[in-house]
């Protein structure tokens, strides 16, 4: 009975205990000023009828300490920016004069560069010359594409004239004169050149990295040489006309449109007699094109070409027209080199 009167007892329900606060937290004891430039509070804010912890001489330097802030991390300043606009980097440990001093050392390097370029290059090809030169519109690079294709029928040759009353009168920009030489059409087919010279390489198996800078050498120099050959004829002809660099650049690089066309039609895979064809019509176009624009720089109008000088004998004239018919032909080696890429 005792044994059976224990056992059918159920134990005690169990009870969590309850948390307890203490009622009084002792507040810690007050700690001397931060040298950093701030206050610390203590763990509850300051009421009124409590007085608050030291204060600093400065009141405006002084900065509270955040609740969740480190008290051994001093606050951020704002950096400040210089009337000029110049930033203050005396945070990173740099006076307000070496920074004045870099930037103006800066700016003196950039204008010695400048300087540079046009001492050197500017008495080559101005810069104004070549704003002249590459001030077109879609209308006049369409036409002088297919003048420059197909330029038998093509009436008159003459540049034209923008008078001027103060000075001597100057050629009217490419814009505004189809056959003013321009620069951009040059530039925009020698670039295309290279890629479809290095296409062409591609197609047939032969494309290694290289072939730009190879296809871009062979072609400066091609240039340089068609440049030389018309202008070392003028030197020795005499001729004292207005011939800029950039108009001789501008007409020996035409000759990459029918270098272009003739790969063209290689890459479509025609007959080779048509490949042929293609490459003798566009040496004909290309020479008849400079015979008769090159014209006014050889044999200059002295009423019509700024800077021309009086007239030429009829054996002058004799000589300067057979350098044009040969400027004409050496086009045919100049164009046979472009083409083997």
């Amino acid at each position: 009975m005792a044994n059976n009167y224990f056992n059918s007892r159920s134990p005690p329900p169990l009870q969590h205990p309850v948390p307890t606060h203490p009622t009084f937290i002792p507040e810690p004891p007050s700690t001397p000023a931060s040298p950093q430039g701030y206050q610390r509070y203590a763990s509850s804010p300051p009421t009124s009828h409590q007085p608050q912890s030291q204060h600093f001489p400065h009141p405006a330097t002084t900065y509270p300490q955040l609740p969740h802030q480190s008290p051994h991390i001093p606050p951020l300043q704002n950096q400040t920016i210089h009337p000029h606009g110049i930033p203050d980097f005396s945070a990173w440990g740099i006076d307000g004069a070496t920074a004045q001093f870099g930037m103006q050392l800066g700016q003196n390097a950039v204008a010695a560069g400048q300087n540079y370029v046009q001492r050197n290059l500017g008495g080559l090809i101005p810069t104004t010359h070549l704003k002249h030169h590459f001030n077109v519109s879609n209308s006049y690079v369409m036409r002088k594409l297919h003048l420059v294709v197909f330029p038998w029928r093509h009436r008159p040759w003459m540049r034209k004239m923008r008078r001027s009353e103060t000075g001597p009168g100057e050629f009217q920009p490419p814009r505004d004169d189809l056959n003013a030489p321009d620069l951009y059409i040059p530039t925009m087919a020698f670039v295309t050149y290279i890629l479809l010279a290095a296409l062409q390489s591609g197609l047939q198996s032969r494309f290694h990295p290289e072939i730009f800078g190879v296809v871009a050498t062979k072609a400066i120099v091609v240039l340089l040489l068609d440049f030389l050959f018309v202008k070392g004829g003028c030197y020795l002809l005499g001729v004292q006309g207005s011939n800029p660099i950039a108009d001789l650049l501008a007409y020996g690089g035409y000759k990459f449109v029918g270098v272009i066309a003739t790969l063209l039609v290689g890459l479509v895979g025609l007959s080779r007699t048509l490949y042929s064809i293609a490459f003798i019509y566009t040496f004909l176009a290309n020479a008849f094109f400079l015979l008769r624009s090159l014209r006014s720089v050889v044999l200059p109008d002295a009423g019509a070409t700024p800077g021309a000088v009086g007239t030429v004998s009829h054996a002058q004239r004799s000589r300067r027209i057979t350098f044009l018919f040969l400027v004409a032909v050496v086009q045919i080696l100049f164009m046979g080199v472009l083409v083997r890429v």
